[in-house]
């Protein structure tokens, strides 16, 4: 998983995001799961992108590897 974050302004840590809000929020709940247990749609890898890219701030971009050479993106508009 690559997440991609951007921002106009940092915030009062001098951050865009910050990782540790990434890997909590995102790796936490993921790393080591039955996804098909813990999330409410079809684990694809284009739909748990466009999971992430809902739950981490100033995300604009999600890259999920799914085996070498096939990864799925998802991206804001």
């Amino acid at each position: 998983m690559t997440v991609y974050c951007r921002s106009e302004e940092l915030n009062k840590d001098g951050m865009v995001t910050d990782f540790t809000h990434i890997k909590e929020t995102v790796l936490g709940r993921l790393d080591h799961a039955c996804l098909n247990d813990i999330l409410p749609f079809n684990p694809t890898a284009e739909n748990i992108a466009r999971w992430i890219y809902g739950q981490v701030e100033n995300c604009y971009r999600v890259e999920v590897q799914e085996s070498e050479g096939n990864i799925a993106a998802y991206e804001a508009d």
